[in-house]
């Protein structure tokens, strides 16, 4: 554009000069003059013409350089500037991210719950790094099986379906490698092969960041974000979602350190079933929802048939060992059943069947005996069998009292082993 603006202000003149010339040349022709003097005079004219012309060449040389050399500056500012815009945007945003965290704190400090912590930390990434958009997921680690579950979810698709409970390839890796991860575009990665997780899983993937939470060494779970976009998250990203997963652990700490503290309180540490105090409070609850909607409910009471003889057979620590097993037998016998189990003292437990009429009970208790029965128990290398006594009432047809129901129960199992042991009755 200068160089152009420069030959339109040059050349008029030029052209203007070389006119005057060829008139005053024409003038001197007409005249008649000597022709030497005629030639020295077109001579000079050529020279001061072409000494114009170079002169003026070398202007729009020095114009030409000089538009291209403002060029350059103006198009460093530009690229420049447009850093400084993308450096002001991304200050901005890690400003709001951190900004955040103090909130963060605060509601994780609101609550001791796991699912409630696991919920905030879940949804303070999801927003703050993926905008609402894709996919979080937040695994726990089953330290039994060393193996993930899936905790929460948060999909921007409602009706997607998340298959993988216990993790994928990427949640395996950090698993084992107890490590960040970023993918930016997983058609790129030559650590995980694209095509087989697509055919794995409904959802597609394509860059995501995760982050485990370690405590002392150990993995106490992850925190994923992923998208369907190609490079939708960076370094920034997967540094703030490890800030987060940092300041997760103490919080989870502390929730698991108190759902293990309510779970000792309301469970039997030897067999792992309720504690009668909790038993009781929960049955009175379900008797008052039975009675105010007309269903049924029922109880059996168990006795282990002369328990005392395994204990002084084969001492205390083998017959604790009788009683777990036993509270095992019982929880995978009645799993359909979803019972309310509990170690009602001793080698007695009772057991409440919500929705499950009289006779129905008796028939499930029934089988309940056989099953034991049969059960081979290994104690000190010989193969032993344990029976049981079962007692069963129901509400309302025993009574409409809670605690006399329990107290019927145990009635009905005396009466079982009053009548020889290892069967069922009822009152």
């Amino acid at each position: 554009m200068h160089q152009n603006s420069a030959r339109k202000k040059i050349w008029p003149y030029l052209l203007s000069f070389a006119v005057i010339l060829l008139i005053i040349n024409s003038v001197f022709f007409h005249q008649k003059i000597n022709p030497v003097v005629f030639l020295g005079f077109f001579l000079s004219n050529i020279f001061i013409f072409s000494f114009l012309l170079k002169f003026y060449s070398a202007k729009i040389l020095l114009i030409q350089s000089g538009a291209e050399h403002h060029q350059e500056e103006i198009n460093i500012i530009a690229v420049e500037n447009k850093k400084n815009q993308e450096q002001t945007k991304a200050l901005k945003l890690k400003i709001t991210r951190y900004d955040n965290l103090k909130k963060l704190i605060e509601e994780l400090n609101r609550s001791l719950k796991l699912d409630t912590v696991i919920g905030v930390l879940s949804l303070a990434v999801y927003k703050l790094i993926s905008n609402s958009t894709g996919v979080a997921l937040f695994y726990l680690v089953d330290n039994q099986y060393q193996k993930l579950n899936l905790a929460h979810s948060i999909k921007e698709d409602t009706e997607l379906v998340v298959l993988s409970k216990e993790g994928d390839i990427f949640d395996q890796w950090v698993l084992r490698h107890s490590s960040q991860l970023i993918i930016e575009d997983l058609k790129n990665d030559f650590r995980f092969d694209a095509d087989s997780i697509s055919s794995q899983d409904t959802r597609s993937v394509l860059s995501l960041i995760s982050s485990p939470l370690i405590s002392n060494n150990s993995l106490l779970g992850l925190l994923r974000l992923e998208s369907k976009k190609a490079g939708f998250f960076n370094q920034d990203d997967l540094r703030f979602l490890s800030l987060v997963a940092d300041l997760g652990v103490v919080a989870l700490e502390n929730s698991l350190l108190f759902q293990k503290t309510q779970d000792l309180a309301i469970h039997d540490n030897l067999t792992a079933l309720y504690t009668r105090g909790y038993f009781i409070d929960r049955l009175k609850d379900e008797a008052r929802r039975t009675q105010r909607l007309d269903q049924h409910l029922s109880l059996m009471m168990i006795d282990i048939d002369f328990f005392k003889q395994y204990n002084d057979k084969f001492g205390h620590i083998l017959g604790d060992l009788v009683l777990k097993k036993m509270g095992i037998l019982l929880k995978d016998t009645l799993k359909e059943f979803t019972p309310l189990i509990c170690r009602f003292g001793g080698e007695e437990f009772l057991v409440m069947l919500s929705g499950v009429d009289k006779k129905k009970s008796f028939i499930i208790a029934e089988e309940l005996r056989q099953r034991i029965q049969k059960e081979k128990i290994m104690l000190r290398r010989q193969v032993t069998h344990i029976t049981v006594s079962i007692g069963v009432a129901s509400l309302s047809l025993d009574t409409k009292d809670e605690d006399e129901l329990v107290q019927q129960a145990d009635k009905a199992m005396y009466t079982a082993k009053e009548k020889g042991r290892n069967r069922v009755c009822l009152i």
